[in-house]
């Protein structure tokens, strides 16, 4: 029966079974085919789901991973330097290892109390890799087209041509020659005398029997060169030979530059002399000349002798950053023929009164700012990274979050973390460490004074007269504003608050500055017509806006 049933089990099949049995295979298989594209479109669909709730959350998770891996790695950074600085010690003798180690505790060396660089990104660089955030900078590249050709579109009406000149920024970067020679006066005086000065100085200080003395010599001489060669010299060439805004910018601000990387440098290596003199020590802390170059061209404001560094050029994205500075100078082009030339031009025909103004601060908004989102993405990111990735320093943190503050103290702190830094060294800490730490409200105070005189400065003699709103701006909203709305204000609608008030401040700037301008320009100080009444004008004809009384009669 077994032989049988095994004879009749291989027995081969009749056509209409095997037709059978195949069409049975068949919508067998059709239907797990019929499953298999079910489970398939399941499957886009969930990766989908997956891949926008993992957008969402990336942006929200970089800022938390990044404070705490920031946090982190600057711990580890810190107890490694110390680390390296104790097995250097070890080297000596130990008497001189006890001496070193006495100093270390006694001098704030700017490795153990100051900042500390790392190699990280610029965070638009990194969120420039997400769709939605490249799809703001494409939607602002689409507002820069429609400017360009509305401009063009307007002047071939009014003139029956295209007219492709670019008269304002001929004028706005004028006398050229004139800027380069007085950036390579600044710089070659920048880079011999104060290094000079400082060696000079620390060379001869340890064996010196007048150190009190000797330093007061050495430090008059600093403090006139940056007076004097550094403050006025450059100040009164941009006056002398009249340059016109844009060639008076470049200058001023590679003024203030200068000054502050001078500043830097004296105040990183004096303590370590003065440490070492102290302590006895044969060694003089001397910085080399080629770490003092770098310095001065490195994009940072804090003095090294050695920064993280990248192994290699992309010189690709050097000149992707030079192409989109240039591309934000025609923007800002555009957005002043198109926007605020109208708008201003005619000012002088009108009394001034409160309605003018306000609408003339409202009309300035959004000019003003998409003026300082394009100086914040030309300069702190595109300028900043070329020359960073030049040089290839690592430390690319020039700016955070700022947009996401919601409070205006870490504005204040994220906007430009170049200049804070220096400030936050140099002028909080320094003013803390004098007066102590029961003084932190007038230490801020002395901060905001410093950076809103800076500012003002700047602008007096860029503009070509004095007209403090700047100043009043910072000493004033500004400090209210970081005293109201502090770190403990969280919350969305504080975000709000903080823009309202931003676009508010850039529309008042704007409107002021610009009024003043063809003010000036348009309204002598006395009526031509009638030159029986012309005198010469005062010191307080200078001072005394003129935007306020200045308007013609028609």
């Amino acid at each position: 029966n077994l032989k049988s049933r095994r004879l009749s089990s291989r027995t081969p099949a009749t056509p209409e079974e095997d037709g059978t049995v195949r069409k049975a295979e068949g919508i067998q298989s059709f239907r797990a085919i019929s499953n298999g594209r079910v489970d398939v479109e399941h499957v886009i669909s969930r990766k989908m789901q997956l891949k926008r709730k993992a957008e969402q959350l990336k942006l929200s998770l970089m800022k938390e991973v990044d404070g705490h891996f920031s946090e982190f790695v600057e711990n580890l950074i810190e107890e490694s330097t110390l680390l390296e600085s104790a097995s250097s010690i070890s080297n000596f003798s130990a008497a001189c290892a006890e001496k070193d180690g006495r100093k270390s505790r006694g001098l704030k060396s700017s490795t153990e109390h100051g900042k500390i660089f790392i190699s990280r990104r610029s965070l638009l660089d990194e969120l420039f890799e997400v769709n939605h955030i490249r799809t703001i900078y494409h939607m602002f590249i689409a507002l820069l087209i429609l400017f360009i050709f509305s401009t063009l579109l307007v002047d071939f009406i009014d003139e029956g041509r295209l007219v492709l000149e670019f008269d304002l920024l001929v004028y706005a970067f004028g006398k050229f020659p004139i800027v380069i020679a007085t950036w390579l006066s600044m710089f070659l005086s920048t880079l011999m005398i104060p290094y000079s000065l400082f060696h000079l100085w620390a060379s001869g200080y340890q064996a010196s029997s007048h150190q009190t003395l000797r330093s007061l010599f050495f430090g008059t001489l600093f403090m006139l060169f940056q007076i004097v060669g550094l403050g006025f010299g450059p100040a009164y060439i941009v006056v002398k030979h009249s340059l016109p805004p844009a060639s008076r910018f470049i200058v001023i601000l590679e003024q203030v530059r200068l000054f502050m990387k001078v500043h830097s440098f004296v105040r990183e290596n004096v303590p370590r002399v003065l440490a070492s003199a102290k302590e006895k020590s044969t060694f003089v802390p001397m910085p080399k000349v080629t770490g003092y170059l770098y310095f001065l061209f490195v994009p940072t404001l804090i003095y090294r002798d050695s920064y993280p560094r990248n192994p290699s050029i992309r010189w690709s994205y050097v000149l992707t950053k030079f192409a989109q500075v240039l591309g934000c100078l025609f923007y800002a082009y555009y957005v002043f023929v198109r926007l605020c030339i109208p708008l201003f031009h005619n000012i002088s025909q009108e009394p001034f009164n409160l309605r003018v103004l306000v609408l003339c601060i409202f009309n300035s908004i959004l000019p003003g700012v998409l003026v300082l989102l394009l100086a914040f993405f030309a300069f702190l990111h595109c300028w900043l990274n070329a020359f960073a990735e030049m040089l290839r320093f690592a430390d690319r943190m020039f700016y955070k979050d700022w947009w996401n503050s919601t409070s205006f103290a870490n504005y204040y702190r994220t906007w430009n973390v170049v200049v804070h830094d220096w400030l936050y060294y140099y002028t909080y800490k320094d003013f803390i460490s004098i007066f102590g730490k029961r003084f932190k409200a007038a230490a801020m105070l002395y901060v905001f004074m410093v950076s809103a005189i800076v500012h003002e400065y700047a602008l007096a003699i860029c503009f070509g007269f004095f007209y403090p709103v700047m100043f009043i701006l910072f000493m004033g909203f500004g400090m209210i504003f970081n005293f109201i709305l502090h770190d403990r204000r969280k919350g969305p609608i504080w975000n709000v608050i903080m823009w309202t008030a931003l676009f508010l401040g850039q529309g008042v700037l704007l409107c002021l500055y610009s009024q003043e301008w063809y003010a000036r320009q348009y309204c002598p100080l006395y009526n031509v017509s009638h030159p029986e009444t012309a005198r010469a004008p005062t010191f307080l004809d200078y001072l005394k806006p003129r935007s306020w009384t200045c308007y013609l009669q028609l």
